[in-house]
């Protein structure tokens, strides 16, 4: 059977065998605590890399699926792919139905990682048909497929007060860790419970672990470009050793301007105020005199490329000003941990909103970082841009909610303009296309009723 659209990659990746070892732990600490920004805060003696390695050898982890790739791609396909982006792509993005011509951008959409996540999920459940499975958070950033997931019972594990509820999971359960990932506390507590795990994490988030991972070996501290409170910024904060969380480039230039002593733009003060301000975003400890003196870049995977690059560059020539050109590599670390498919529908989205459209829609989950930044774009060029998360956000008649790209909720009636329409669509790397071809239904529809009207 041929899988059409974006399924088509994942059924030609090969599955190789994964040894099956017992763990053979260090000495485990004695208490494990979790900080604002999901760090194991333990003994000196506990190395979460060396954790996650055993792990990942225990004859009860598996992250390569259990051998019914055809069976589950086959059901994904009939879930979630769709007849109008197949014709838009065949006809080079771009497709008239009716007054309604729409121009998809040229990356779009389910990327590699979140394909495999939800296919390793779907083949989790036909592996344990009765068992009890429970995932640590959303799979995805998306409604549709969490809601199917919900329809299997895979249960996200509930939270009470802001924290999660492991004593739910009990010995022979299986436990789903969602492409965002799982900080290192999470995976303590059940690899002691003696569960079947399954690990979605995408490589691409694994790539940014193993990059913190040398900023502590190295004893820098690790300057993150992502949102403190985003499943995999926690993830990845657990990994590190000393930590600084800055959501935009605004906080970074604080905290360079800081290490300049107010040297730079003069928007930084105290150590309190500092301390203060990133009260959430920094590790158990933190000391801005002692732990920004030798840094390195990491960074949330779904953020905006360009600014992620130029933090690092901000942070690159604050150290040269600070140490001198010739000590720069003894004060700051980079390594390029920037999702490929980020950056993909980042430029695709760059290219569409430099074309002539009357506006845009933007598909995603409300709470898809990735897709936030599409929206962004477009924004930033002042083109009506309306980001969903689903169809059932558009009418009734001429009428949509739609989110900003800082998440302000807005209603607006007569979105649609009257007479022939150009629309520039994208979605988020969580999205499915028949997700896409729902909100594109609701839009041709009242085109037909304001046609039917007129006639």
């Amino acid at each position: 059977m041929a899988i059409s659209l974006q399924f088509c990659r994942i059924s030609a990746r090969a599955e190789l065998p994964l040894p099956e070892t017992r763990i053979f732990r260090q000495r485990k600490p004695s208490s494990v605590r979790c900080s604002a920004a999901g760090e194991a805060d333990s003994s000196s003696e506990f190395d979460a890399k060396v954790f996650r390695h055993n792990l990942t050898r225990s004859e009860n982890y598996n992250r390569r699926g259990f051998g019914h790739k055809k069976e589950t791609l086959e059901l994904m396909s009939q879930e979630y792919t769709s007849d109008i982006i197949k014709t838009l792509k065949e006809n080079g993005f771009e497709y008239t139905w009716e007054n309604v011509t729409v121009k998809l951008a040229e990356s779009y959409g389910f990327c590699w990682g979140v394909e495999h996540a939800v296919q390793i999920a779907y083949e989790a459940r036909k592996q344990f048909p009765s068992e009890k499975i429970w995932i640590t958070n959303e799979i995805i950033h998306n409604p549709t497929v969490n809601q199917k997931l919900e329809e299997m019972e895979v249960k996200r594990i509930p939270i009470n007060d802001g924290k999660k509820q492991f004593d739910v999971v009990e010995t022979g359960d299986v436990v789903i860790l969602p492409a965002f990932g799982a900080a290192v506390d999470e995976m303590l507590i059940l690899s002691d419970k003696n569960v079947q795990i399954v690990d979605t994490t995408c490589q691409w988030v694994t790539k940014v672990w193993t990059s913190v991972e040398k900023h502590k070996k190295r004893e820098h501290t690790s300057i993150i470009h992502g949102k403190y409170s985003h499943e995999e910024t926690v993830a990845t904060a657990s990994f590190a050793g000393k930590y600084i969380i800055v959501k935009n480039m605004k906080e970074a230039t604080y905290v360079c301007d800081y290490i300049l002593g107010g040297g730079l733009d003069g928007s930084s003060s105290t150590k309190e105020a500092f301390l203060e301000k990133f009260k959430l975003a920094v590790s158990k400890g933190f000391d801005p005199d002692q732990d920004l003196i030798k840094v390195g870049i990491a960074n949330q995977t779904t953020m905006l490329k360009g600014e992620t690059e130029d933090i690092g560059k901000l942070v690159d020539r604050t150290m040269m000003q600070k140490y001198g050109v010739e000590n720069v590599n003894n004060h700051f670390m980079s390594f390029n941990t920037i999702c490929d498919a980020t950056q993909e529908r980042q430029d695709a989205m760059y290219k569409l909103v430099d074309e002539k459209i009357d506006l845009m829609l933007v598909v995603g989950g409300w709470n898809s970082s990735n897709t936030s930044h599409l929206q962004e774009i477009a924004e930033e060029r002042n083109i009506p841009s309306y980001w969903v998360d689903t169809e059932k956000r558009i009418g009734p008649g001429n009428k949509i909610s739609y989110k900003l790209m800082h998440g302000e909720l807005v209603e607006k009636d007569n979105w649609l303009p009257e007479g022939p329409i150009t629309i520039g669509i994208t979605s988020g790397a969580s999205t499915p296309d028949k997700v896409v071809e729902d909100v594109l239904v609701k839009v041709f529809d009242i085109k037909r009723d304001e046609a039917l009207q007129s006639a």
